[in-house]
């Protein structure tokens, strides 16, 4: 195992030699906090001070060493032999220490003062040192999703942990090098920097060896996804050396990584389904394991994977799932909402338990939360009037926080479910007020979707008929319009105005007819009678004429056809 050994480190940084700067290190100020923290660590801080070592500093910046007594000496009198017993080190630290050691970092508030712990030890292996680098990245990432501060990075304690890091990369243990990469690259560290650099080709170097274990592959993996994007060549021989491991090794820390990492891959689906399958099968074991955050991802990662053969494990998930709905975020709950929609899922308990949850926290549920709820019902055609009830109250209190696809979503259930809340009077009027402000702001088709809900339960939406049936309206809704003048010229298409004849095409694919069949769906004819009676010339575009065409050449000579045949007076 190596060691950070930060006073050394420090001497290597140029900016690092300012008036008391040095001094703060060595002598930072002690409050009760560190005493304390000193007192737990003395015991495997003191046995990690290394034998006598030899250490040449070649960095240009380093003129003198300041020893600890305080005299200074020329770099050319420090001719010591360094001796890495690294053995003998490791087995002296005791797991217990470790402990203590994540449980301070843990009970730390800030970066700062994490580094500040740091500066007061002379000496640290590795892996505690990328997980003292874990923990400030944890922390500024809590605090904000943007860059950390510039003084963090720039920090002098944070830079000598990062000379090492840098410059004896092959010293590291496999464990320090993974977790360091992983930390800097989640810090936004320049990925064009030397440190990332080295520390990437000193994993790529013992990836190709085969030195590194399945927990290393998994944090690897991931941290290359995130530096590198999902398409880096690494990323193909990472995937195949975890293929040859036994699943039995893998934590579900591991099996969750694992999806996470397939999850970047869908294009490669198929290659990996074998392996896929045997994942899917081992995770039924472990269900019992994850926390609600694990469980709303291996959903997410089975939804984006599309691994609809695997629903024995989606059911299994499922009875958990209703035991920790309390315990979901409000996108971790909608992201399992989402799941149970994509794979049909759907379940009594779990219903139970999502009414009294909807119910109980109405009021922080978000809109993006409260349209996926009503989805679900929709979808498995749920008449849960516990959660219609209190979406209709959540609506008129806080409509202004709904987007107009949100809107759609809330209110389709009460239609499609035929369920008229308590409210309903001053739901829809709610409702009625947010058309007319900003009918502007819904596009064509969910407004037309929303009103057809409404007019289900006997809420006619009789003030929006005339603007539902106007041309502009009806064009709004891609059937394709052709506007010809009085001499057969075809107008552009804002033209609204001096419009002499109106054409519509209706381009029919194949969902618009029934199943092996030539005849058109009830809706899609009447769409055309509509179009016949607003005074349209309508022309019929079927799927199975285009399909027939060899060359772009015939289409236009079909087109014409279609139009000329019928319209002897148009002009292109």
């Amino acid at each position: 195992m190596a060691l950070i050994t930060l006073r050394r480190n420090l001497c290597h940084l140029s900016d690092f030699w300012l008036h008391g700067a040095l001094a703060a290190v060595k002598n930072p100020p002690v409050n009760h906090f560190h005493k304390v923290v000193k007192e737990h660590l003395c015991p495997w801080v003191c046995s990690l001070q290394p034998e006598p070592f030899r250490v040449r500093f070649h960095h240009p910046c380093c003129k003198t060493f300041h020893s600890e007594n305080g005299n200074n000496h020329p770099v050319s009198e420090l001719v010591y032999s360094e001796v890495h017993d690294w053995d003998k080190l490791e087995g002296n630290l005791k797991r217990v220490d470790e402990q203590i050691f994540y449980k301070t970092l843990n009970n730390m508030s800030s970066s700062e003062e994490v580094l500040s712990f740091i500066s007061t030890l002379q000496t640290l292996p590795d892996t505690l040192a990328a997980g003292a680098l874990q923990r400030i990245c944890e922390m500024e990432k809590n605090h904000s999703d943007q860059r950390p501060p510039k003084e963090i990075l720039e920090n002098s304690v944070f830079r000598a942990l990062c000379v090492q890091f840098e410059q004896e990369p092959s010293n590291l243990s496999n464990t320090g090098l993974v977790t360091a990469l992983q930390a800097l690259i989640l810090l936004c560290v320049d990925p064009q920097s030397s440190l990332l650099l080295n520390l990437v080709a000193e994993c790529q170097h013992r990836l190709r060896r085969s030195d590194l274990g399945i927990h290393n592959l998994c944090i690897l993996g991931e941290s290359l996804i995130k530096l590198q994007g999902p398409g880096c060549g690494t990323l193909e021989l990472i995937i195949d050396q975890l293929q040859g491991e036994k699943l039995e090794k893998f934590t579900h820390q591991d099996i969750m990584a694992l999806y996470r990492i397939l999850q970047t891959c869908t294009e490669k689906v198929d290659q990996y389904q074998t392996f896929l399958n045997k994942i899917n099968k081992f995770s039924l074991s472990i269900v019992s394991n994850l926390s609600p955050k694990s469980i709303s991802e291996m959903l997410t990662a089975l939804v984006v994977l599309d691994q609809t053969q695997a629903l024995s494990l989606v059911i299994k998930l499922g009875k958990y799932v209703a035991r920790y709905i309390p315990h979901f975020t409000n996108e971790e709950l909608g992201k399992v909402l989402e799941a149970f929609i994509y794979f049909g899922y759907s379940d009594i308990f779990f219903t139970d338990a999502l009414e009294q949850h909807v119910t109980s926290l109405c009021v922080s549920l978000d809109p993006e939360t409260i349209s996926k709820v009503m989805e679900y019902c929709t979808s498995k055609l749920i008449l849960s009037k516990p959660i219609l009830n209190t979406v209709a109250e959540i609506f008129v209190c806080q409509s202004e926080n709904f987007s107009p696809s949100q809107i759609s979503e809330l209110i389709e259930p009460f239609g499609k479910l035929n369920h008229l809340p308590p409210n309903a009077s001053a739901l829809f009027r709610k409702l009625e007020n947010m058309l007319l402000t900003h009918s502007n702001y819904f596009p064509p088709k969910t407004l037309l979707k929303l009103l057809h809900s409404c007019s289900l339960i006997e809420c006619h939406p009789v003030n929006f008929m005339a603007k539902i049936f106007s041309p502009y309206f009806l064009q709004q809704l891609q059937d394709v319009e052709l506007k010809l003048d009085e001499e057969g010229f075809v107008l552009p298409f804002k033209v609204h105005e001096d419009v002499h004849k109106r054409v519509a095409l209706c381009i029919d694919g194949p969902e618009r007819f029934c199943l092996n069949s030539r005849h058109l769906l009830g809706k899609e004819a009447i769409k055309q009678r509509h179009l016949h009676l607003l005074g349209y010339q309508v022309v019929q575009i079927p799927y199975y004429e285009i399909e027939m065409l060899k060359s772009k050449h015939e289409l236009v000579e079909y087109l014409q056809t279609k139009l000329f045949s019928q319209n002897a007076d148009v002009h292109c």
